[in-house]
């Protein structure tokens, strides 16, 4: 099934009783690049994470990952793989030396090359000052850092991330964004869960996820370029007379405030959408001007996980 991909899945899906967490869902990531999933809490992602590093057994469907089914080939899988999940999960009363030293023993590194390797990844995330303090003891970006090396210790082909930044300032973040692009350049294919906006702007692909189901994927640029909206930017003082007048108008799909102005989604149906905006405002007697303007990632998301869902219309995916 595999054609030079990572991860290809058909149909993948998982129930809990009468929860459908992960419905159905199609995946085909290539190596060596970052991809997203971008989606709020409940969404399906962590789920959909748990059924490709093999550790949760799909209700239906198929996926290979590296070449190797799952969950059948998973115990071979685990030593090509990564692992660091949103909640820090190594031993806070080891060190940081200690807890390296540990997982390089649980990935079967050869003895000789154990301390080498933990002295070397010590030194890349900037933790070699604070080797023998204990874990428990750090900082959130502290923290991040040395999960992250213990899940690249043995240097994985592949990486799963859930959430790896929720805890943690935003300069931290974008630290640990650069390290992820040196993870690929060296050859490191990453998979990243995120409910961030500017997060998933980083990925080289992005599936937006809602309750289980793929609403859109393809390049940030690609989902821009094909979002089913339009952004319509109105500037008025009487903010909340704006917004409950143009709720009203069945083609507005959402009204975001942003201080003074107003973000508008409308739909690409709408003919002459600032006429319109403009129209019902002035009957209104509301000072407004309005103008369309380029949508954001976070305009692509709204537009995405707000459209209803019925059979022929389970995924838009985006050419790119």
């Amino acid at each position: 099934m595999l054609d030079g991909l990572a991860i290809q899945t058909h149909g993948l899906t998982r129930s809990f009783g009468k929860l459908v967490a992960v419905d159905h869902i199609d995946l085909s990531i290539p190596r060596n690049v970052i991809y997203g999933f971008l989606g709020p809490n409940g969404s399906g992602k962590s789920t959909t994470i748990r059924m490709l590093c093999g550790l949760l057994i799909p209700t239906a469907g198929e996926a290979e990952v590296l070449g190797l089914r799952v969950p059948g080939e998973a115990e071979v899988l685990k030593q090509k793989i990564g692992y660091m999940t949103q909640r820090f999960s190594l031993y806070e009363d080891l060190t940081l030396r200690e807890n390296l030293e540990f997982v390089s023993r649980i990935y079967c590194l050869p003895a000789a090359r154990r301390a080498s390797r933990v002295a070397e990844l010590l030194e890349i995330y900037r933790l070699d000052g604070r080797a023998h303090q204990y874990a428990g003891t750090l900082s959130g970006g502290e923290k991040q850092r040395l999960a992250l090396a213990a899940a690249t210790l043995h240097q994985p082909e592949l990486l799963f991330l859930d959430e790896p930044t929720s805890a943690v300032d935003p300069q931290t973040r974008r630290d640990f964004w650069e390290t992820l692009f040196q993870l690929v350049d060296a050859g490191t294919t990453i998979l990243v869960s995120t409910h961030y906006m500017d997060e998933a702007e980083r990925c080289h692909r992005l599936a937006i996820l809602d309750h289980g189901v793929i609403r859109a994927e393809g390049t940030p640029q690609a989902l821009l370029d094909n979002m089913n909206a339009l952004v319509v930017e109105v500037r008025a003082q009487q903010s909340r007379q704006v917004r409950a007048a143009l709720n009203a108008l069945p083609e507005v799909l959402s009204v975001a405030q942003l201080g003074a102005l107003l973000r508008v989604l409308v739909s690409r149906d709408l003919a002459e959408p600032v006429a319109v905006v403009q129209a019902v405002l002035d009957r209104a007697g509301i000072e407004a001007q309005a103008r369309i303007i380029p949508p954001s990632l976070e305009d692509v998301f709204v537009t995405a996980t707000s459209t209803p869902m019925d059979g022929s219309d389970r995924v838009r995916e985006a050419s790119g």
